[in-house]
């Protein structure tokens, strides 16, 4: 079976003048999201498509794109086909037109689905769930002869996340799955219009964030802006988002990213307090966290490891041995801040823990006295389906151990993580509208729930 797991960014614009300099930095805004390939596919008389390995910088070197509406892409790395063919934006072309696409986002029926689309004579050229998205909007549309009508007859069939960007007949076409999974925005200045997977991609090019676009929403950018709905669902915003992926100076879903991870730091002290010294991050992802605990415990704040910048998250590199060796190179001691301190280390979250081992070994090294280590989110134990890599149970340190096992593992003096309340008190949403399926294995898809395509 094949496995796609794409954790992406998109973005789209339309514009009276030349847009590629502001899907340049708006893709490179998202760039936080994808750090394997970029994209672009710009409109002028036809489609251009221009797409490669690697950061947005690399692909674009010397490249410029004419055309005053155009998509773009950043793709995340990922355990498995890292392929210059499953780089996007993606070019269809079919007997009722032709369209660009790119998506953000994971399709658990994908391989369902590719087997239909191919027994009916789709021929694919990728491993991408993205293809199977295209080739499927295609088949509907000429079934159904309207292109719109055809997103939503299609959507009827695709379960999972997805945020997609459309590039169409001179339009922008933005679709929203129906639980709203994955964050999606619209942007304005004057009579310019974007979409993007986060508002920070919005604020670099100084467009007003005007609202979230909407779960099963399909907005369709053109000479007006037309709204139309899919199939509507239960609303399921990924946690995730919150605690770790979104960067913090993003508004998701009408809410700041920063004041969130602020009030999960908030929240770990009230619930976690210990005897220590100084609060300190896991740069940079426990940074604002670790500022709310630092506020609450009223405990000094300080730097206690230096992050190269160069190197990308770890998180997402693929293979453990190589995580471990961009941990040496990515974090050093700050001995100043450390040496003879009792130190509380905030992150956000533990999924293997190897890292953190290696990080209290560091700082451990550097002749800290204690380190109390605190979560902003709760123990991960199950797989998510729907666009974060952590795809096999095996991989989650909390599923094997408990939290006493996982402190002795990780080498802390003590280990604590914010309670599946806190968590949910500090997002600010009703338990009902987030998924929190990694945390507590209830999925809001249920297979036996899917519509078979016919």
């Amino acid at each position: 079976m094949i496995k796609s797991r794409d954790k992406c960014g998109v973005f789209g614009i339309k514009s009276k003048s030349g847009v590629f300099d502001r899907i340049y930095y708006g893709l490179y805004a998202l760039q936080h999201r994808g750090q394997e390939s970029a994209g672009m596919a710009m409109c002028t008389d036809h489609i251009r498509v221009h797409k490669d390995m690697g950061l947005v910088t690399e692909v674009f070197n010397h490249i410029h794109l004419e055309g005053n509406i155009g998509i773009g892409h950043v793709r995340y790395s990922t355990t498995g086909g890292s392929k210059i063919e499953n780089a996007q934006p993606l070019f269809i072309q079919y007997s009722g037109g032709n369209f660009a696409i790119a998506h953000n986002g994971n399709i658990i029926n994908y391989a369902e689905l590719r087997e239909t689309l191919e027994r009916r004579g789709s021929i694919f050229s990728t491993t991408s769930d993205t293809e199977m998205i295209a080739q499927l909007i295609a088949q509907e549309h000429t079934k159904l002869g309207d292109f719109v009508e055809g997103i939503k007859s299609a959507m009827n069939y695709l379960e999972g996340s997805y945020s997609l960007v459309i590039l169409c007949d001179r339009k922008i076409i933005a679709v929203r799955d129906p639980h709203g999974f994955r964050p999606f925005v619209l942007g304005q200045s004057g009579e310019d219009y974007a979409v993007a997977s986060e508002s920070c991609a919005l604020d670099c090019i100084n467009m007003k964030l005007v609202r979230d676009i909407k779960p099963s929403e399909i907005l369709v950018i053109g000479n007006c802006i037309e709204s139309h709905f899919g199939p509507e669902k239960r609303t399921a915003h990924c946690m995730f988002e919150y605690v770790y992926f979104a960067r913090p100076d993003s508004i998701i879903n009408g809410k700041s990213v920063y004041e969130i991870r602020k009030n999960l730091g908030k929240t770990l002290a009230e619930e976690a307090p210990a005897k220590a010294d100084r609060v300190i991050p896991v740069p940079d992802s426990g940074r604002t966290a670790s500022i709310g605990y630092s506020r609450e415990s009223k405990k000094t704040y300080g730097e206690g490891l230096m992050k190269n910048r160069y190197v990308g998250r770890t998180f997402i590199i693929p293979e453990q041995e190589n995580r471990e060796m961009e941990v040496k190179m990515k974090l050093n001691p700050i001995k100043s801040g450390i040496e003879g301190k009792s130190l509380v280390l905030v992150d956000d979250s533990l999924v293997r823990g190897t890292t953190m081992k290696q990080l209290i070994q560091i700082i451990k090294e550097a002749n800290a006295k204690e380190v109390h280590v605190r979560i902003s989110s709760p123990p991960i134990r199950y797989p998510c389906h729907y666009g974060i890599d952590m795809q096999t149970q095996t991989e989650f340190i909390a599923s094997k151990k408990d939290i006493e096992g996982i402190r002795k593992e990780i080498g802390a003096d003590s280990l604590a993580y914010i309670s599946l309340e806190g968590l949910i008190n500090a997002i600010g949403e009703p338990e009902s509208e987030l998924c929190l399926a990694c945390l507590t294995g209830e999925y809001p898809i249920k297979r036996k729930e899917q519509t078979k395509l016919l």
